[in-house]
């Protein structure tokens, strides 16, 4: 396992803390407890018009403390790695479960699920760059980009992070686990301005290892195009039409759908899929699986929130719900069985087809591509949706011009089920893998 030098901690240390941790823990009374430590250590740096704007380091670590009194339990957090600072903290959450209800779902996973025998995942690449060189690294981007057109006025800046932490999770079902991850991220936004008229827009680049960026040329040239792009927008006459989310934009809509199947959602009856398992959801072209154990992958991870092992899920086969996303708490109160999700999905994948963007613009014909939402406008209980949008309007499979200040609405009931086809420009960028949405059919609310 790398040892995270810069993150001022060693695997070794941490798990003695978290030991040390369950043990005062047990030495208070409480039957049972649970750990969750995290720390990182980076910086960013941000270039704005030429001139460094702003350099932030920072070293966070956080402890959640959870103890149980049989079916009781109370919490605390701190972020004090004292002896003193942890037994103080121990004792305000025993004195918290001392008087709290019985839960008859709470508690530690069972000891058949965590995970002994977790995997090394590769999820730790350190980036050998110094403050100097990342501050070089985004005035160069910022340089690119503002060159790229004349139009391109103004920058909001250039901006460079890099992050390397500790994820551990212990209790005293007598599982500690830990493992490293690295984070890094550049980015570039830009404003542009025409007759008048002003657009702002971006592009970014995110991965665990600093050898998966794009390049500086790659992020300006992206940032000044899609902010050009956005000039001399217009709005659109209330009307329905096809649909096709860009692939950055998709990623949340099938985060809604992540979203409506999860444990909280569920017992607490605030789905619109709930009771929908062995259903019908997507046609059945669309599978969606999540792979946690992916090397490199930005959701990886080889145990949950609960200390549970990861695996690989299918929630979605040939269109059928397949699996709800769980943790052990959620399981417990709907009668089932933990899917080891308590933090969520790990690395989404959805079946996606043969067509890139400019392809699945040709098979929608006319209709709206969405390229930015705004507003949260999601109502998981009904699945009614409504968000702001702008994007590009598109004839017979070409771009005719920029569109802003209009309204998309449908139920996402409808739009899962009218789902046509997923695009293969695939967005590497998050934990949801997917390429664009074609939508058959929403509502565009205009002028």
């Amino acid at each position: 396992m790398i040892e995270l030098i810069k993150a001022g901690y060693s695997a070794t240390q941490l798990k003695t803390f978290a030991a040390d941790i369950l043990n005062e823990a047990t030495q208070q009374g409480a039957s049972g407890a649970e750990v969750d430590i995290g720390v990182n250590k980076g910086f960013s740096v941000t270039a704005r018009q030429g001139d460094v704007e702003s350099v932030e380091y920072h070293q966070d670590k956080v402890v959640d403390i959870t103890v149980y009194f049989g079916k009781r339990s109370g919490s605390s957090s701190l972020s004090d790695f004292r002896p003193e600072a942890i037994r103080l903290a121990i004792q305000a959450a025993c004195r918290i479960a001392r008087f709290t209800d019985e839960d008859q779902y709470s508690g530690i996973a069972e000891r058949n699920l965590l995970a002994f025998n977790y995997p090394q995942l590769e999820l730790a690449y350190p980036w050998s760059l110094t403050v100097e060189q990342a501050i070089e690294i985004a005035k160069e981007c910022e340089a690119t980009a503002l060159a790229y057109d004349k139009r391109i006025t103004h920058s909001d800046g250039a901006s460079i992070s890099t992050t390397e932490a500790w994820n551990a999770y212990g209790n005293t079902e007598g599982f500690i686990g830990i493992f490293p991850v690295t984070r890094h991220e550049m980015s570039c936004m830009l404003i542009a301005a025409q007759n008048e008229e002003m657009q702002r827009d971006y592009s970014y680049t995110v991965a665990c290892d600093p050898q998966l960026l794009a390049s500086t040329t790659q992020i300006a040239q992206e940032a000044a195009l899609r902010t050009v792009r956005r000039l001399n927008a217009q709005s659109l006459k209330t009307r329905r039409a096809p649909i096709v989310f860009a692939a950055e934009e998709a990623r949340g809509l099938l985060g809604h759908f992540m979203t409506a199947i999860s444990g909280s959602h569920l017992y607490r009856k605030t789905s619109f899929l709930l009771d929908q398992l062995g259903q019908s959801i997507f046609p059945s072209h669309i599978s969606m699986d999540e792979r946690p154990h992916l090397a490199k992958g930005l959701g990886s991870a080889p145990f949950d929130d609960d200390g549970v092992a990861t695996r690989p899920n299918i929630f979605i086969q040939k269109g059928i719900l397949q699996s709800y996303c769980l943790g052990v708490y959620a399981a417990r109160k709907l009668g089932l069985q933990t899917t080891g999700n308590a933090d969520g999905a790990h690395n989404l994948f959805i079946t996606t087809g043969k067509k890139d963007l400019a392809t699945l613009l040709k098979t929608m014909g006319t209709g709206l591509l969405v390229t930015e939402l705004m507003g949260q406008g999601i109502n998981l209980v009904t699945g009614d949706y409504s968000r702001g949008a702008t994007g590009f309007w598109v004839e017979n499979g070409e771009i005719q011009y920029p569109v802003e200040e209009v309204t998309i609405a449908g139920n996402l009931r409808d739009m899962y089920r009218n789902l046509v086809e997923v695009g293969n420009d695939i967005d590497l960028r998050g934990n949801i893998r997917t390429g664009s949405i074609l939508l058959e059919e929403m509502t565009i609310a205009g002028s």
